[in-house]
């Protein structure tokens, strides 16, 4: 097989016409030069140089082989200039996954951030539930996840970005009748479309508190920032977006809790419900990246988390 080595001497043989000059040129002797030219001539079965007493010519094919290598060369120093550049910045395809109960709050503040800082990123974005990204991240479809925790695997690596609460939302009481159990906790008496004063999480073990459904993650991180608050309560399921939970909610079947930046999300436009901050120590849920740990990129991956967390929605 031919050598990118050879290639470069028959390149500098074509530039100089000489075997000595072609040496100096790439810093090896003229008699080194001389035997990887042979060698590259008996591995191609052809003669690339006439020899002469003044110098050196390249034949008819000895040219065409030429001009093909210096392509190949050329090619060679921009994949060698790429990998510079993509070992000081971040820059090509990035795949990042995210789970949908963040992506509508967090990318339209991420993605301009990183569209600015890293223009030669290619982004392509990838929105599912936690267990499909992680198997995606570990099969290498994936660079990176932005998910709640917690995200357990041991090839990937995480790195927490910022912690958000659980907030109450209750029917306001301009909105729809409630039916029997399904009243406002105490103290989400306010006017309409507004935040009411924090609750303790006993105020849910009377109420009927809905759910996602089983398999998003979000219903499992409510139960278990909940804990024992929740076990008295009764539980609706069964939606499969926070946006039918409200709905419910607005229409008196019960109430629910919601990640903060979705909450904020509704203020101002959603008068039929109330929203409410538990005491402390809040609910919450933390959220973090994740990668493979053998990621190319893996020691640069925290960048992208003081981004995130740069941009997580206050």
């Amino acid at each position: 097989m031919i050598t990118l080595k050879q290639l470069r001497y028959l390149d500098a043989l074509a530039e100089a016409s000489h075997f000595g000059r072609a040496a100096e040129q790439v810093g090896i002797s003229q008699p080194a030069l001389s035997v990887q030219i042979r060698d590259l001539e008996a591995r191609l079965g052809v003669e690339l140089v006439e020899r002469h007493p003044g110098g050196a010519r390249l034949t008819a094919t000895g040219v065409e082989i030429a001009q093909r290598g210096a392509r190949v060369l050329a090619d060679v120093r921009e994949i060698e200039d790429m990998a510079r550049k993509r070992a000081g910045a971040f820059a090509g395809p990035l795949r990042l996954g995210i789970i949908p109960s963040i992506a509508p709050f967090l990318l339209p503040r991420l993605l301009p951030e990183i569209t600015a800082r890293y223009p030669e990123v290619d982004l392509t974005l990838r929105e599912t539930l936690t267990g499909n990204l992680m198997r995606e991240l570990v099969a290498g479809e994936l660079d990176l996840v932005i998910a709640s925790l917690p995200l357990d695997h041991p090839q990937v690596e995480t790195a927490d970005a910022y912690t958000e609460a659980f907030m109450l939302v209750a029917a306001s009481p301009a909105g729809a009748a409630s039916p029997a159990g399904a009243a406002s906790p105490a103290g989400a008496t306010g006017p309409a479309g507004g935040e009411d004063e924090p609750l303790p999480l006993s105020a849910l073990a009377d109420q009927r508190v809905l759910l996602l459904e089983d398999g998003h993650c979000l219903r499992d991180q409510v139960l278990q920032a909940c804990g024992n608050s929740l076990a008295g309560s009764r539980r609706g399921g069964g939606a499969t977006s926070l946006a039918t939970l409200v709905e419910l909610v607005a229409n008196g079947q019960g109430v629910t809790l919601v990640p903060e930046m979705y909450a904020h999300g509704m203020s101002g436009r959603e008068a039929r419900v109330r929203t409410a901050r538990f005491t402390a120590p809040e609910p919450h849920r933390r959220v973090a990246l994740a990668w493979r740990r053998t990621h190319p990129q893996a020691a640069r991956f925290g960048e992208l988390r003081d981004l995130v967390a740069q941009c997580a929605p206050r």
